[in-house]
């Protein structure tokens, strides 16, 4: 079992920065890859970065250039710094993380105002 708890969120202006952290719980050492997903009001949950063990990253179109994902290298704390923030990018932002099985966070709500 995994547990999962972030935090970070909250309201900004458009052109402003949050980092979020995601902090991992329990069998930590079976963690593979972690991951940050996304969803607005009437969306779909959507990737929006993610790392595994190894370091390698991937990220959605959206937000490549603009927000970076870190961290794993101890599996135990990942965090997503997010720059240049967009009104598109309002939703409520979840931590996953990959073992033979997936675990989520309970969320934090991103809210970016025009």
């Amino acid at each position: 079992q995994v547990q999962l708890v972030e935090s970070g969120g909250g309201l900004v202006q458009a052109g402003g920065s949050l980092r979020l952290s995601c902090v991992a719980s329990g069998s930590i050492f079976s963690i593979n890859a972690m991951g940050w997903y996304r969803q607005a009001p009437g969306k779909q949950r959507e990737l929006v970065a993610h790392i595994t063990s190894g370091g390698t990253t991937n990220y959605a179109d959206s937000v490549k250039g603009r927000f970076t994902i870190s961290g794993l290298n101890a599996k135990n704390t990942v965090y997503l710094q997010m720059n240049s923030l967009k009104p598109e990018d309002t939703a409520v932002y979840y931590c996953n993380a990959e073992t033979p099985w997936k675990y989520w966070g309970q969320g934090t709500q991103v809210t970016v105002s025009s």
